[in-house]
């Protein structure tokens, strides 16, 4: 079965970059709007009988980059693909994947339904999903990959004897042992309540910080709130005003670069799962995914083990 890859607007920088590691061409496509605001999408080559690879994150906003990845997966079907896999470096609206009010949607849950909808797409693969659990929520096959080892190595060059590493909530505990226990660093954890999208408050720390180089980790950098507090926290309990943050995914939405640029951060270390946005002036490192989803395309065509490249929460 012919390999084809497709991508959408949201980031073709990171799937013109994955063709060149599987060594397959990108096939055309046309994105286009109508004056009314209406999404058009056509296919401009023959996709029929292949095995589609279609590479879109649904990152802000993040609305239009769904329809968009809908829109293409309905293209492809109605053109005749054989199956089809959506390949989802940022998976949006994860982090709603239950109820706390009980008056709110579950918008993990519908996201789910939506990309499941029909049997438009056969396979989900996914990088560093916020709720692992969300699995659950999909009807198709959900490969939950890990880029822990490319971020790991990053970190790696610069990290120290005296380097702890942070969870910056407990969401983030089980993260912060993983890259702990591959760096044989101790592990700090922050324990925040959040107060909003963007707002949040720690109410203490568990660990030593103390004369420490803090290495924050966590799934994702929004607004920077979170990182903020717990920069704010470590500070208060004697850490070195040296912090590298690590993250699988760089949002950096509202006042993020303010947020981060006044805190003694000086590296922030993010996979290329996103666009970053134009004109961001921060210490930032990126750590290419081309590789690890390269490898992971090519054991699905082939019907090759991806045991090894999985996130195991």
């Amino acid at each position: 079965m012919e390999q084809t890859l497709l991508t959408g607007s949201a980031n073709p920088r990171l799937a013109e970059i994955l063709v060149a590691e599987l060594g397959t061409p990108l096939s055309a496509v046309d994105i286009d709007r109508f004056p009314d605001g209406e999404l058009h999408v056509e296919i401009q080559e023959s996709v029929r009988g292949h095995d589609v690879y279609l590479i879109q994150p649904t990152s802000p906003p993040a609305e239009g980059h769904l329809f968009e990845l809908l829109m293409l997966a309905d293209a492809a079907n109605r053109a005749g693909a054989a199956r089809l896999t959506a390949v989802i470096p940022y998976l949006g609206y994860a982090r709603q994947d239950r109820r706390v009010s009980g008056r709110e949607a579950v918008g993990a849950r519908l996201v789910a339904d939506l990309i499941g909808a029909g049997g438009l797409v056969q396979r989900v693969v996914v990088v560093d999903v916020h709720s692992p659990a969300i699995e659950g929520f999909f009807g198709a096959p959900l490969e939950h990959l890990s880029a822990m080892s490319l971020l790991v190595e990053s970190v790696r060059r610069q990290a120290t004897r005296r380097s702890v590493i942070v969870a910056p909530d407990l969401g983030a505990a089980k993260l912060a042992e993983r890259y702990a226990k591959l760096l044989e660093l101790p592990v700090a954890i922050v324990h925040k309540t959040r107060l909003s999208g963007s707002e949040v408050s720690v109410r203490r720390l568990t660990g030593d910080v103390r004369g420490r180089t803090p290495i924050i980790v966590d799934d994702m950098i929004s607004t920077g709130g979170t990182v903020e507090a717990a920069v704010g926290t470590l500070l208060s309990e004697g850490c070195e005003p040296n912090i590298t943050v690590v993250a699988s995914h760089g949002l950096f939405v509202g006042p993020a670069e303010e947020r981060l640029s006044t805190a003694p951060v000086r590296r922030l270390i993010v996979t290329d799962s996103v666009a970053t946005p134009q004109g961001l002036e921060l210490p930032l490192e990126v750590v290419g995914l081309a590789p690890l989803l390269a490898e992971a395309v090519d054991r699905l065509h082939n019907n090759r083990s991806l045991d090894d490249l999985l996130t195991h929460a």
